[in-house]
């Protein structure tokens, strides 16, 4: 069987036409979930009567004011991580051909969250500089990474075991920030559990543009990923430029990841859970799992966050609290039957 036979049979487990019905139905929960989120909170408000405000120019308005100031800016940040962390999550695993591979598992998180403290501690008062510190962290982290976990006679598990070293030493290197600055610890509780409480639409003006960027890259490199998950040989023997192609991949979730972390903190486990769950309802063609991811990630965000604020009212729990409690027993789960696999 040749290359392109190769691709096209593996790419056949997928039901193209299934993917792209659960893209669109990704998009309709998304948008549902997004207005849930909008209109219910502490405060009852109605979005009739935002939009009534909105038109009018009443700033002054109570509907106004809760939803402009407080649950838009939440709901927004909530959309692009999700979406930036489970396109990131499904870039890194097509990569690096690990399904263990996410942001969170492997460090990189922890390289954005490092450049995040010391950004903060050694250019204070210049937001804009969050979004480029947090990309240059995560990209250092995710090359070094992939360089010591990918030299002769590696295999996928010393993937997450270098991921999870870096993650250690990055994690120490927080807490050392945050003890010789004590002023960088204000705050930064919500921000190393991961949470959205506290954005607001200064902080997203940089990260979008960073976010959308990286997103529009990962649906233009989709075809690229289906080639490369197929191994090195295979993507060589295609015509493709691997080196290159893995550094744009890699460099395309360091810029989704260091975004997302810039404004959200350290959530994780987004990027391990939508992509497995969607590889299990639509296969692996990343023409139609990436799209899938934006709008399935983005929703997930949303709707647990909007649960974290909603269940436990009058007291709200950090968004990244609830996916690490969601998230831990998934990538144990993950862990046991790739091992079962490997023994098979």
């Amino acid at each position: 069987m040749s290359y392109g036979q190769e691709l096209k049979a593996k790419l056949g487990q997928a039901n193209f036409i299934k993917g792209w019905v659960v893209l669109l139905a990704a998009i309709v929960c998304t948008i549902y979930i997004a207005l849930l989120a909008l209109s219910f909170g502490s405060s009852e408000v109605s979005l009739l009567d935002f939009f009534k405000a909105l038109v009018e120019g009443d700033t002054n308005n109570p509907a106004y004011r809760i939803i402009y100031f407080s649950r838009l800016p939440r709901v927004l940040g909530a959309l692009l991580a999700g979406s930036a962390l489970a396109v990131a999550g499904t870039i890194m695993q097509a990569v690096l051909q690990n399904p263990l591979a996410s942001p969170n598992i492997i460090g990189i998180n922890n390289g954005a969250g490092f450049f995040v403290l010391a950004t903060s501690v050694l250019l204070p008062g210049r937001p804009a500089m969050l979004p480029l510190s947090a990309f240059l962290g995560a990209l250092l982290t995710a090359l070094v990474i992939f360089a010591l976990a990918m030299g002769r006679g590696s295999t996928k598990l010393s993937l997450v075991l270098t991921g999870i070293a870096m993650s250690s030493i990055l994690g120490a290197g927080m807490n050392v920030i945050m003890l010789l600055f004590p002023d960088a610890y204000i705050g930064a509780s919500t921000f190393l559990v991961g949470g959205l409480s506290s954005v607001t639409m200064d902080s997203l003006q940089f990260a979008i543009l960073y976010i959308v960027c990286g997103l529009a890259m990962a649906l233009l490199l989709r075809r690229e990923m289906n080639i490369i998950a197929l191994g090195s040989n295979a993507a060589k023997a295609l015509g493709m430029a691997v080196t290159t192609t893995r550094f744009l991949l890699i460099a395309t979730a360091a810029v989704l990841t260091g975004a997302a972390v810039s404004f959200a903190g350290l959530i994780g486990f987004v990027g391990l859970i939508v992509p497995h769950a969607l590889r299990f309802l639509i296969g692996s063609d990343h023409r139609v799992l990436i799209p899938a991811s934006i709008f399935a990630g983005a929703g997930f965000v949303t709707f647990c966050d909007f649960i974290s604020r909603i269940v436990f009212s009058p007291y709200e729990v950090a968004v990244g609290i609830l996916l690490s409690l969601s998230g831990g027993p998934f990538f144990i789960y993950l862990v046991i039957r790739s091992r079962r696999t490997h023994n098979d």
